[in-house]
């Protein structure tokens, strides 16, 4: 998270007041803005660049919420980096890296900067050049539509990628939890028609290619890689020298696990062949 130290009396209302940034990449990307790159560009009105944006969350002076696009990802993949390892860094990207001004966030954010009034939508200007998905559906300049995060309150598509990668962000717990389920009896053994259909949509995209960041590969432990998916109604989360775990749309709130047996290997082998990586 962002330093919120603001001096009281230096306050601008011109000026953008970092509360966190995210990266919107191929490889990395908010998981409950869509199931691959360009729906989740959609989703803010942007184009699909290959190279990717940084996305900075933020208040103006006046307390409202502005979301900026930069080019500049490598800067904002070193402020969530050192923000992770609790370490300060000034987030200040340059103006001719800024892509678009959006207003809004679309992603969910726990803390306000401090000396400014309370996160609130900006009044809509006509005269501030912003990013379609402020404009409205229809794409009207004089449409002004902020930026709400998707509601996660409710299981639905949202939901389930957020699951989904807070599967992945903790797999030894989650590892933990399917071990002790299935310590006094056998693995599970078929799976489900529904995890089927999942496998069967997964083969097809190692056959023809899916949408970009449909499926991405991860740094993990001991030289394996964690797999992250998702199709329609479904995602999918593995580790390549482990078993997985499927959350369907039809099936609220479950984890269901999709033990190794003599078929995963090669299918993981496969999707991390193709899979989106990280530059």
């Amino acid at each position: 998270m962002a330093d919120d130290s603001i001096d009281d009396g230096t306050i601008d209302d011109d000026t953008l007041y970092v509360l966190t940034a995210a990266l919107l990449t191929p490889a990395r990307f908010p998981g409950v803005l869509g199931d691959d790159y360009p729906e989740a560009c959609a989703a803010l009105g942007l184009d699909p660049w290959a190279r990717g944006y940084g996305l900075v969350l933020g208040q103006d002076g006046e307390g409202a919420r502005w979301t900026v696009a930069v080019d500049d990802v490598s800067l904002v993949a070193v402020a969530i980096s050192s923000w992770d390892c609790g370490m300060a860094y000034d987030l200040s990207p340059e103006e001719r890296s800024v892509v678009c001004a959006l207003p809004g966030w679309p992603l969910d954010v726990a803390v306000a900067a401090p000396g400014v009034p309370a996160p609130h939508d900006p009044e809509p200007d006509p005269d501030l050049e912003v990013g379609a998905a402020a404009r409205g559906p229809d794409g009207r300049g004089d449409a002004w539509t902020p930026l709400t995060p998707p509601d996660t309150t409710v299981w639905g598509p949202a939901q389930r990628r957020l699951g989904a990668d807070e599967v992945a962000a903790d797999w030894a717990g989650w590892r933990e939890r399917y071990d002790a389920a299935t310590a006094d009896g056998p693995e599970a053994g078929e799976p489900l028609p529904e995890v089927r259909r999942v496998i069967t949509e997964l083969r097809g995209y190692v056959e023809r290619t899916p949408p970009l960041g449909r499926v991405r590969s991860g740094f993990a432990p001991g030289g394996a890689r964690t797999l992250r998916a998702d199709g329609p109604g479904w995602s999918f989360v593995a580790r390549t020298d482990d078993m997985a775990f499927v959350l369907l749309d039809e099936e609220p709130n479950e984890v269901l696990p999709l033990a190794r047996g003599p078929e995963l290997p090669t299918l993981l082998a496969a999707l991390d062949a193709m899979a989106v990586r990280p530059a």
